[in-house]
């Protein structure tokens, strides 16, 4: 899918918590990372965000909210 959307110039958006670095630790082998990530980064835009989780922090409010 990737490979597609990279050969016909389409967009591809990717959200995740895991950096570049540890995809290793997901794919099955490196060369698996390397398909993956190349046409990804080549052409791409990347955004950090390092900001607190809108889930965790419901997630907290919810469970205080019980024990009360």
């Amino acid at each position: 899918m990737v490979n597609r959307r990279y050969e016909a110039e389409r967009s591809i958006l990717v959200t995740t918590k895991i950096p570049f670095a540890e995809w290793g630790e997901v794919c099955p082998s490196a060369t698996c990372v390397v398909t993956l990530v190349d046409p990804l980064v080549h052409r791409s835009e990347i955004i950090g965000i390092d900001a607190d989780s809108f889930r965790l922090r419901e997630a907290e409010e919810r469970h205080q909210r019980k024990s009360r």
